[in-house]
């Protein structure tokens, strides 16, 4: 990302920079709001429960997202100790987050459709669009430590369940990095997603 501010200038770099947090904010809330409104108040206490994006920010995530467009934030813990139904409120948790960037996306996509013509303020307002998608569309994706595990745990049957969370746990991380890593200088995750983002941003960016 970081080479943006040398081809685009740093105005373009602020924009997008700013995007990238700002859309990370929003999502690590949205599983801190989950968490809380469904009992447990461990993202109270340990002060997630707010926009700030001080709050959800990881320093080494934080890097990698200046160095590379791949970054990540501070995972919100949770207690389902606290949850009456753990396995389906877990999923809920999970599910929150790439809810609330679609959430901003529509928002802003019927936003910039009666705002006036601008193209500063279209470039501004698409680069939000994109990035809560690509990040709620990833996080979908069913492996762990995606949010998508979590959900695929919470919805399946207690036996199946149970031997997906086995696998998971066990090889998720070794599954998500030979996602991401570029094979033929295309990522697996790229070809996996990319149907699904073009069929949102043809419908959410005019």
């Amino acid at each position: 990302m970081i080479s943006i501010l040398f081809s685009a200038g740093p105005l373009a770099f602020i924009v997008i920079f700013g995007s990238l947090v700002a859309t990370i904010a929003v999502h690590e809330f949205a599983h801190a709001l989950a968490a809380d409104k469904l009992g447990d108040p461990t993202p109270r206490i340990q002060g997630r429960l707010t926009l700030d994006p001080r709050a959800h920010l990881d320093l080494v995530g934080t890097v990698a997202m200046l160095i590379t467009w791949f970054g990540w934030g501070k995972p919100v813990q949770f207690d389902p100790y606290n949850l009456k139904n753990p396995r389906k409120d877990a999923a809920l948790i999970g599910l929150a987050g790439p809810a609330s960037n679609i959430t901003v996306a529509i928002l802003f996509s019927l936003i910039l459709r009666v705002l006036p013509p601008s193209l500063l303020v279209w470039a501004i307002m698409t680069s939000v669009i994109r990035l809560n998608l690509v990040l709620a569309i990833f996080n979908l994706v069913p492996i762990h430590p995606l949010d998508g595990g979590k959900i695929l745990i919470g919805f399946l049957p207690r036996d199946l369940a149970d031997e997906w969370n086995a696998i998971l746990s066990q090889y998720g991380m070794i599954f998500l990095v030979l996602l991401i890593l570029p094979f033929g200088g295309t990522s697996p995750i790229s070809y996996l997603i990319s149907p699904v983002l073009n069929a949102f941003f043809s419908i959410l960016i005019p």
